[in-house]
């Protein structure tokens, strides 16, 4: 399997993930997440960053809930990311905060 159709697929399975999920997280329409997911087309680079990250936290996180959890977890608002929801942040490249947050949680300071 090709890797964006099985990260798509884990997103969904692991993280709760729906296309329109990911569909917003990349600002393209659900249709295209759908080609995305039946390999007929690639994404773009910027994208396949974003979806690269995405995929990797939500790889983390799994450690410590079931995948609604992770779902709710990624858009809810964050003391500690200074009130912004994660999913936000990784769409703004900025995954390096939310992974600082969950290596709190690896060291139990935030649970």
């Amino acid at each position: 399997m090709k890797t964006v159709p099985r990260f798509l697929d884990e997103l969904n399975t692991v993280g709760g993930l729906k296309g329109t999920d990911i569909a917003n997280i990349t600002d393209v329409s659900k249709a295209t997440v759908s080609r995305w997911k039946a390999g007929d087309i690639m994404p773009q680079p910027k994208n396949e960053l974003i979806l690269s990250d995405l995929h990797y936290i939500v790889g983390r996180l799994r450690d410590y809930y079931d995948s609604r959890e992770i779902r709710t977890w990624l858009y809810a608002r964050h003391p500690q990311l200074n009130g912004e929801r994660a999913i936000d942040l990784i769409h703004e490249d900025r995954t390096v905060e939310v992974l600082n947050v969950i290596d709190r949680l690896e060291n139990e300071v935030y649970l």
